[in-house]
């Protein structure tokens, strides 16, 4: 074992936290060196003998104390808070403060991993940090300071950041969950999470669930996740490895996951974990941290890291067969504040993160190829959702577990329908402002060729879609949504305005002012670009997910995997065949879909920095919103597909059953 004493620095902390100057630079020093004392000596807490000797209680109490000040009243004082710091030490000094502050808080990560190297550097940092604030630096020479510590971190976070997503061996979640009985909850406070009743009470609901039924819904997932490759032309025993990213609560069924892998001949692992927010705000509040000290220099170095921690990791990346994401809903919707204190990046700085989103999403497909890769996501609730959770989670159950066979054949009409129109034509009903067009690419062998693909219950789980990557040019007109939220977060009366097939304009309700909501569509949904394409257009077909969702009046809180499936969803940014585009991809009945490029992802050929956003967002118009969708051919005839949120399209009525 390690000892306290082996941290070099620890003394010298206890020194500065010792000084008696009150002013408010030497107050902050002080509180973070006891944070940081705290957090160091929280690692040798941490033994086996700690949990099986605390009671339940005593561990509840003990995982709130470390991330209390982030919630409720306490936020507003801590140093945590932009607001806070800002009305202190003023705008430039205070964003550096609670950035520093805020990245300093990983290390109670680090203390339950054990990770003596990353608190010895985090040490070290602090020392020279408050050296500069104790000797009245100048703000630009700490920001270097705190730059020159970022710097020096990139290869020990980009190394633990791919063990964690490739490498069972390395995974902590997968060290901890393996050794612990799992029907004693305890085992969830090792994990250095947030713990609420959320993840507590799923393990227990999870603990009492019918073994066979959990069993068979995960040979499903895992048969799922296979069907991904064969779908999509992939050869699935090329890699090994998948990584599991799950809520935190779900062990058991992960462990049902990962012995339903087995039998497909994969090794599936514990590679992330999720839990409840201490508060999502504190999240929104640090979005662009590193805008502190975000510049050319860093860009390099960053993109330089990372290509080499690829290479020295490439053994292990090789391996890597994909995701298998398990989302959730439930939880209470987040309407964020927009604060003045928060870190803004620059027009150059956007510019730098765009760059370094490109370069190493490019140089990670060299490693993690699209070709020989994929992934699979499914959704369940969490018991947030309120007293008919269980219900819930056994009607999601059902419609994880719908058919693929049953929807395809249906699903080919519309296909067959929209592959005869230039273009489809979406209007909505009802004070629904929507009234856009979507064009289509020309088929020059229609007998062979497809624009849609036909999407069964592989990659995305629910069934229930028909997509395809659309034509830009002369794709215009306005997408209207009352409410939804996209990445957790809530926009009123979203309006987005299209002119060949970009956006052009944008704005929503949520703010008193035109300024606010603009920037908070900008910081959200476009950032870091000022524009984005239409990168898909699908039609949802998974009627069932829409009425259950309105039997419990949750539609506002699903997660866009199974909204999607419930109306017309239209996605801003990459197409779906980002990075595969050059691979053949074939419906069930033969027909090569020729639709994966556009006008903005065939820059690849020439310049493969200006053909991705590295953005995906899907934006879905439930049926009650829509007026009619029609495919519009060439003469001018109409293909109706739906009307008044209904199928009408020959071979298409049995989606309307669940209505009934």
């Amino acid at each position: 074992m390690i000892f306290l004493e082996d941290i070099i620095m620890l003394n010298e902390i206890k020194a500065i936290t010792q000084q008696t100057n009150n002013t408010n630079e030497h107050l902050f020093v002080k509180h973070l060196g006891q944070k940081l004392i705290s957090w160091i000596e929280l690692e040798q807490t941490l033994t086996e003998r700690f949990f099986e000797t605390n009671d339940l209680e005593t561990l509840k109490k003990h995982n709130l104390s470390l991330f209390e000040e982030l919630i409720g009243d306490n936020y507003e004082t801590s140093y945590a808070n932009p607001d806070y710091t800002v009305s202190l030490f003023g705008k430039e000094l205070g964003q550096l403060i609670t950035a520093i502050y805020t990245d300093f808080r990983i290390c109670i990560d680090k203390a339950f991993k054990h990770d003596i190297n990353s608190l010895e550097s985090y040490a070290q940092a602090y020392v020279k940090i408050s050296n500069s604030f104790l000797e009245g630096a100048s703000v630009d020479n700490q920001i270097e300071i705190y730059k020159h510590f970022k710097i020096e971190r990139l290869y020990d976070d980009y190394r633990s950041q791919l063990a964690t997503q490739s490498d069972p061996s390395k995974s902590f979640a997968n060290q901890i969950i393996n050794s612990s009985d799992l029907s004693n909850i305890k085992y969830l406070f090792k994990l250095g999470v947030y713990i609420t009743d959320n993840e507590i009470k799923t393990a227990e609901f999870l603990s009492n669930y019918d073994t066979e039924a959990l069993n068979n819904l995960m040979i499903m997932t895992a048969k799922a996740y296979v069907k991904g490759f064969e779908t999509d032309g992939k050869d699935v025993s090329l890699r090994n490895n998948v990584q599991i990213k799950y809520n935190v609560g779900q062990e058991r069924m992960i462990k049902a996951l990962i012995r339903a892998f087995e039998a497909e001949n994969l090794t599936g692992f514990y590679g992330g974990l999720i839990s409840t927010p201490a508060n999502k705000q504190y999240n929104y509040d640090h979005r662009f941290d590193n805008g502190v000290y975000l510049d050319e220099t860093f860009a390099n170095k960053n993109t330089e890291a990372f290509s080499n921690i690829l290479e020295e990791m490439k053994a292990i990346t090789y391996d890597y067969s994909g995701i298998m994401y398990f989302d959730k809903f439930g939880e209470t919707p987040f309407s964020p504040i927009s604060k003045d204190s928060c870190i803004q990046y620059t027009d150059e700085q956007n510019k730098l993160s765009q760059e370094i989103r490109n370069a190493n999403r490019s140089k990670s497909d060299e490693y993690f190829k699209g070709t020989e890769t994929s992934f699979c996501i499914i959704a369940f609730p969490v018991p947030e959702i309120g007293d008919n959770f269980e219900d819930i989670y056994a009607d999601t159950c059902k419609i994880n577990q719908l058919s693929s066979e049953e929807y395809l054949p249906i699903q080919q009409h519309i296909i067959d329908a929209l592959d005869q129109s230039e273009y489809v034509h979406i209007k909505g009903v009802e004070g629904n402002e929507t009234d856009i067009k979507v064009m289509h690419g020309k088929l020059e062998s229609p007998d062979k060729q497809s624009n849609y693909y036909n999407c069964g219950a592989d990659v995305n789980i629910p069934v229930g879609e028909v997509f395809t990557s659309p034509v830009l040019k002369n794709t215009n007109g306005i997408l209207h949504l009352d409410v939804v939220f996209l990445d957790e977060l809530k926009y009123i009366d979203l309006k987005l305005t299209f002119e060949d097939g970009y956006v052009k304009d944008y704005t929503c309700s949520n703010f008193n002012s035109e300024k606010e909501n603009k920037k908070y569509i900008e910081e959200n949904l476009l950032f870091p670009h000022k524009t984005l394409p239409l990168g898909e257009f699908a039609i949802g077909t998974n009627t069932l997910a829409y009425v259950i969702a309105e039997k419990y009046d949750i539609v506002d809180i699903l997660p866009i995997l199974i909204v999607e499936k419930m109306g017309p969803h239209f996605a801003i940014g990459d197409t779906c065949y980002t990075y595969a585009e050059d691979i053949d991809v074939y419906n069930p009945d033969g027909k090569c879909i020729v639709a994966r490029d556009n006008e903005k992802s065939i820059l690849r050929k020439d310049d493969i920095s200006k053909a991705y956003t590295n953005v995906h967002t899907d934006i879905t118009l439930p049926y009650d919103s829509i007026g009619h969708i029609n495919g519009i051919q060439s003469n001018g005839n109409i293909i109706e597909i739906i009307k008044n949120g209904r199928f009408v399209l020959q071979g298409t009525e049995k989606l309307n059953e669940p209505f009934n």
